[in-house]
């Protein structure tokens, strides 16, 4: 049996102890498949931390639920998400968008709750949310067509997608920061790090962070910053693109081993660096 690849993302997390997921891909079995393959154990997850509403981070929810508590009732019981991810998405026509509303229904029956957060917050010891990020530098990082709107406070607006979150676990080596789009930018993002959770230089980026749309300029301004704020290690997957992890390893400073593409199975040990998985260098 082989790992199966798709334009999604998901993560396993193992901090002090603990275990976590981070989105659910897209495909409803494709995560359990891959978790299977390598080797993890699902069910110790009984947190699980979403980035945002789009379906290729969300898709796996109830399958891995329905499957998960045959082993564990507890595995992903608690589903930390920031505010806005259960807003209206309205499309053509009256119909809705956003596939959090009918999952958030679905799952509740099937008892897992959802912790709402406006702030960064510690869920557990030295892993953190960082909850809806503030975006004082203007990395649009989510799509621009006219289609994309949202209800907010009785209105229809441009959907920026306010409820883009990262997870943050924090090291004496610095905080590792898992994203799953970036969609609030992950200078913004970094730059929040920064001044709510932990002071140190980044250990390490992950996970998907919209750069593969980037203009070169921006691109050029975002590695650069990067490199101004010394990353450890930049682990570059999903919306990311291959050009622009190479353009980020080149710009930020990093070495060939301290920024690589992720795919399925690679690795990020604090203190260690980059085991790569599937696809590599």
């Amino acid at each position: 049996s082989t790992t199966q690849g798709e334009w999604s993302f998901a993560a396993w997390i193992e901090a002090d102890g603990r275990a976590f997921l981070f989105d659910t891909g897209w495909s409803p079995r494709n995560v359990l498949r891959n978790a299977e393959v390598l080797g993890i154990d699902l069910s110790r997850a009984e947190d699980l931390i979403l980035s945002h509403h789009h379906g290729d981070h969300t898709g796996g929810l109830e399958t891995l639920r329905k499957e998960l508590i045959q082993k564990n009732p507890k595995a992903l019981s608690r589903i930390h998400v920031a505010e806005g991810i259960f807003a209206s998405r309205p499309g053509p026509n009256g119909t809705e968008r956003n596939p959090m509303v009918t999952r958030r229904m679905a799952l509740e029956a099937l008892g897992s709750s959802f912790i709402v957060y406006l702030q960064t917050t510690e869920i557990a010891p030295n892993v953190w949310v960082t909850g809806p990020v503030p975006r004082h530098h203007p990395e649009k990082n989510y799509p621009q067509n006219s289609e994309s709107v949202m209800q907010r406070n009785g209105e229809t607006v441009h959907d920026v997608i306010p409820e883009s979150q990262s997870l943050v676990v924090v090291t004496q080596d610095g905080p590792i920061v898992v994203s799953g789009c970036g969609h609030a930018g992950i200078i913004n993002t970094l730059e929040y790090i920064q001044t709510k959770i932990s002071d140190q230089s980044p250990q390490a980026a992950i996970g998907g962070f919209h750069l593969v749309a980037a203009s070169d300029a921006v691109l050029r301004w975002t590695s650069e910053e990067l490199g101004k704020k010394h990353l450890g290690h930049f682990l570059g997957s999903h919306c990311t693109g291959f050009e622009c992890v190479y353009h980020v390893r080149e710009h930020a400073g990093l070495g060939r081993s301290r920024a690589l593409v992720g795919a399925i199975g690679t690795r990020f040990v604090s203190g260690e660096g980059i085991t790569p998985g599937n696809i590599n260098r």
